[in-house]
């Protein structure tokens, strides 16, 4: 209740969590949808670890559709922030980031 009243206030951590909690279905019935809806909301405002859960929704087409593309660029955004989880991914798919922080082996660099 405490992290809905925060999330619906705008507050990314909180958001985050009821996104953890919706894709877990920790103290709420699992909904991945719900739960990709809140880590959007955090994603915006720039929170790594929701950029990434966000990124793994995306590349499993669990509660989004599936968009490959999609998952990279929330994986190279929260990798810029230095979320270890979003580096170990892009080395994962044979990509780093360069010095300027754009993704390296792959002629897509997102934004």
């Amino acid at each position: 209740m405490w992290y809905r009243k925060a999330a619906e206030q705008g507050h990314a951590k909180a958001q985050y969590e009821l996104g953890m909690a919706y894709s877990n279905g920790k103290g709420v019935e699992k909904n991945p949808p719900e739960a990709a809806i809140w880590y959007s909301k955090a994603a915006e405002q720039g929170h790594a670890e929701a950029q990434y859960e966000l990124g793994l929704a995306y590349a499993n087409g669990e509660g989004v559709e599936k968009n490959p593309q999609e998952a990279l660029n929330l994986y190279s955004k929260a990798a810029r922030q230095g979320y270890g989880p979003a580096l170990d991914a892009l080395r994962v798919m044979g990509l780093k980031l360069d010095s300027e922080g754009r993704c390296e082996g792959t002629s897509a660099n997102p934004a």
